[in-house]
């Protein structure tokens, strides 16, 4: 069992910044890719980044279109803990952001239902 916990969420003006951090249980932390999704209401949830936990290929992070130079995710192995810095923030990015454990993969499944284990959310709202 995996428990991911997410934090750094809040109201912020449209061109800000935000640094989300996911806590999560488990001593095979490094063996798990990690996601961040969000969503809005009446939608889907939606991919926004991930990262592998062991890589050979060399980039091991991916992101969505619409936030590709925004946002950059990251992970420290030694803390269990999963990041997303969300840089020039739009007002459509907000939404609730969730990060998510995906296991026995080497690459970032960018749909929902491959993600095994999930956290409980945290609101991120963006002025305009």
């Amino acid at each position: 069992q995996v428990q991911l916990v997410e934090s750094g969420g809040g109201l912020v003006q449209a061109g800000g910044s935000l640094r989300l951090s996911c806590a999560a249980s488990g001593r095979t932390f490094s063996s798990y890719t990690m996601g961040w999704f969000r969503q809005v209401p009446g939608k889907e949830r939606e991919f926004v980044a991930g990262i592998v936990g062991i890589s050979w290929r060399g980039s091991n992070a991916y992101y969505a279109d619409s936030v590709k130079g925004r946002f950059t995710v990251s992970r420290d192995n030694a803390k269990n803990t999963l990041y997303l810095q969300m840089n020039s923030l739009k007002p459509e990015d907000t939404a609730v952001y969730y990060c998510a454990a995906s296991m026995g993969r080497d690459y970032v499944p960018d749909k929902a239902v491959m993600y095994d284990y999930w956290g409980q959310g945290t609101q991120v709202t963006v002025s305009s």
